[in-house]
Parts: structure tokens; sequence; C-alpha cells
């Protein structure tokens, strides 16, 4: 294992067509960085020079074969064949037979189950988090505290499943009692983005999981090996308990899997994360069949200020952020730091801060997924919560103030209509219990016990 300054090797993904079998020569083999000795720790997760990128219950893929990149020197880690359509059918029917069989188990021992995936989580939590490292781009301790997020909403998890419960409600006749009961809706489909690769899509199965639905995942295309790592892991567990793997299936794939899961009648609930524009076509489709959605949709977040972190994604994220430091100064504002690629191997680029624009320029209000600042000069405070929410999507808010008053406005109904709403704290390395944290010491820790250092 390797390190670019304070960080492992990270990766970007991008796709290659390979006709016929797999078999490839051994020149091309050896350029993959599973292949070399630095990286023989990919073998620990059950990864290989080819993956299969389908799982519903045996592990399979007949779809395009993809090659997915370490961002940080562009160099290939290893490939994965997709789902085709076929593909994608037979796993949606056989996670259906499957939830028949999850549902009747009692909430309870569904927990274990999920308790246990937690532990195995655990045991892998380096390892996987150097692997979130290499393909995505985060630093090291985000990659593992990604991991350790799963692996606490296992544990929150199994809490809620001796905690499912209903009202018993007065009735207006003699006689009856009215109840509510909490029951599975089925399928969940899970369609998680790049930048939180391992998180999201625990946030979603470890919940849905205890409340006795099967899962149905199609992760980011340049994440597949996080994917196929992650699902091998839950696998082995779901074997170990003598059930049917499909109840946590995976179907690695690109828009042609995302637009089928939105359309299909059969996907009773569909969680998708992601940007707000193809937010918005997945609402709709799945709307038109009067489908259930859960979005997690935005990027932009109030404040951002680490200096510290890994490459961009892929090629596209570099060109995306010399594209908005190109609008910013052609909309008036002055690049007082950063703005330029690094000159080095890889997708690094600086830190950037720009002054000088309008609170509501386009380029502000645009979702350009890179380490980019504006700053603005405000008045008061009813103008700069005004500016927070007039951006269209809003992931994270955060405000610095000792004033008690200002603390529970910027809560309140007029403070931030953002996803997450925070007193005092950086906007990234949210909790999993609750959308709204304050804190009241003069330190600045973060979630899941990441520490920059």
């Amino acid at each position: 294992m390797w390190r670019v300054p304070g960080l492992l090797c990270v990766r970007v993904a991008r796709k290659s067509k390979f006709s016929g079998s797999w078999n490839r020569p051994a020149a091309f083999m050896s350029t993959l960085l599973i292949n070399q000795p630095q990286y023989a720790w990919l073998k620990e997760l059950g990864l290989r020079e080819e993956n299969d990128g389908v799982y519903n219950g045996s592990w399979g893929g007949r779809g395009e074969v993809i090659t997915t990149y370490c961002p940080a020197n562009n160099e290939p880690i290893a490939r994965v064949r997709q789902a085709s359509m076929a593909d994608y059918e037979e796993t949606v029917e056989k996670a259906r037979e499957a939830w028949s069989i999850w549902a009747d188990i009692p909430a309870p021992k569904r927990g274990e189950v999920v308790r246990q995936i937690g532990d195995a989580l655990r045991e892998k939590i380096q390892v996987l988090g150097s692997l979130v490292s290499l393909e995505m781009g985060k630093i090291l301790v985000e990659g593992v505290g990604e991991v350790q997020e799963y692996v606490d909403v296992c544990d929150y998890a199994v809490g809620l499943s001796r905690m499912i419960g209903g009202p018993i409600l007065p009735s207006e006749r003699p006689g009856h009692a009215l109840i509510e009961q909490w029951n599975p809706v089925g399928l969940v489909g899970i369609i998680t983005a790049f930048n939180f690769p391992v998180a999201v899509y625990g946030w979603n199965n470890a919940i849905a999981m205890i409340c006795g639905n099967a899962c149905l995942w199609k992760g980011a295309p340049t994440t597949s090996l996080i994917s196929v790592a992650v699902t091998k892991i839950i696998a082995k567990v779901l074997e170990d308990n003598k059930l049917p793997g499909a109840i946590c299936s995976l179907t690695c794939g690109g828009a042609d899997i995302g637009t089928a899961m939105a359309k299909d009648e059969r996907v009773d609930l569909l969680s998708f994360t992601g940007s707000t524009q193809v937010g918005k076509q997945v609402a709709l489709m799945v709307q038109e069949r009067f489908g259930r959605s859960l979005l997690e949709l935005g990027g932009n977040n109030a404040i951002i200020a680490n200096v510290l972190y890994g490459p961009l994604h892929t090629k596209q994220a570099v060109s995306m952020f010399l594209g908005a430091v190109g609008e910013a100064k052609k909309a008036g504002g002055t690049v007082v730091y950063g703005g330029r690629v690094m000159d080095c191997p890889g997708n690094y680029v600086e830190p950037t801060i720009v002054t000088g624009l309008d609170h509501d320029a386009s380029i502000v209000h645009t979702e350009t997924f890179a380490p980019i600042l504006y700053v603005f000069k405000f008045k008061n405070e009813d103008e700069v919560f005004a500016w927070n929410n007039e951006v269209k999507q809003g992931l994270s808010s955060s405000i610095f103030t000792k004033d008690m008053g200002r603390i529970f406005r910027w809560l309140g109904p007029k403070g931030s209509d953002c996803g997450i709403v925070n007193v005092n704290i950086p906007t990234s390395g949210a909790e999993i219990g609750g959308a709204f944290t304050i804190n009241y010491s003069k330190d600045l820790p973060l979630a899941q016990g990441i520490k920059f250092q």
C-alpha cells in the first residue's frame, strides 16, 4: 500500500468495452493495480482482475465491462462486468422471491442478521476504507469513517428492530380498538452516488432490512469495486444464516439500470442519491407509476473549509472545476486563492476561494462538486438567511454564533431550509441520529471518529 501526501491512492472510473471472454494478454493484466504487490490487500475483499457485478444469490453479469481507475494517478485498478437488462429482470424476480421469506422472519431476528453484517464490516473496516480511498478519492481517514458510518447505522437498526410499534387508538364504537401497524413495503431499490459509495447504501440497507424489506442496489459505475466488495461481505452473512442472498441484491450498471428501477412497478420504494438534475428525472419516472421515492439531492453546502482532501473523482470533475472557476471570473468574481489544476499525476486541484460575486450568481447556485468556496459579505441576519434558502438545492448548512436567539432562529421555521442544519460545526461529518446538531463546546470533533492528522 502506498500513499500520496496524507492520502491513499484514489481512483476515478472510465468505461471500456471488451467482447467475448475475460481472457486478456498478460501485459494488459499486469497494468492493473490489483496485480501489483502493494495492492495485494484488495484480494482480502474477494476482488480479482475481473469481477462479476451482479449478485442475486449467485454472482454473474452479462453486460458491459468497465474499468475503474485511481484518481490519484489515473491508473486502472480492476474491471467489473455490469448487469444486462436480462440480469436485471432475473435479479428483480429473485429479490421479490427472497422478500417473501425475509418478511416472515420476526423483526428482532432480522435485527440479529443486521448486527452480524455490522460486525462483518467492523472486521474489514480498514481494508474496505482503503478501497474507498483508492477507488473514490477520499483521504484514508474519511474512507474508514464512511465504513464506520455503515457500522453505526447497523447498531442503530438493531435497536429499532425491537422497537417497531404502532399505537392503539380509541374507537368510537364499543368493544372495538383501532390499531396502527407498520408493515414492510417489499422491494427497496437503492441508487447511490460516487461520493458516499458505502455510507449511503448502509443508511438505506440496514433500516430497510430490519423493517422486512429486500434491497436491490445500483451503485455508481465509477465505484463498482466498492459495491462488489460490500455485497460480498453481506452475502457471506446471509449465507451463514441460510438466508437467500437475493435479500441484498446488486446490479452494477449505468443509466439503463437506474431508469429500469425508476420505472419498475415491482420496485416498491426507490431511494436515489445524486444530483438535483438527475433526481428530477427519477422523481418524474417514479411518480408516473404512482410509486414511492426517497430522494437525497443537492451538493451545495453553506460552508465548506477543508484543505485536507483527496483528488477529484474523475477527469470530467476536473473539467467541471475549471469551468466553474472560469464562469466565476466571467461573472465578476475574484479568485483570491487557488483556481488551478495541480501539476502532478491524478486529478488534484487547488482549494479555491472566490470573492466579489453576487449571492444569486448562477455559478454560486450550481452543484460543481469541487473544493470551491464562495465568500459573501452580508448586512444582517435576515438577509443572509434568505441567501442560504434561495438556492434550490440545499444538502447541509451551518452557522457559527454564540447568540442564543440567532441559534434558535436558524433552526426555526424561518431559518435554514437545508436537509441538515448545524450550529458551530462544519457541514461535513454528519451523525446518523438526526438532522440538527448544535456544538456548545470549544472543540470541533468530527463524527465517526474521523481525525484529520
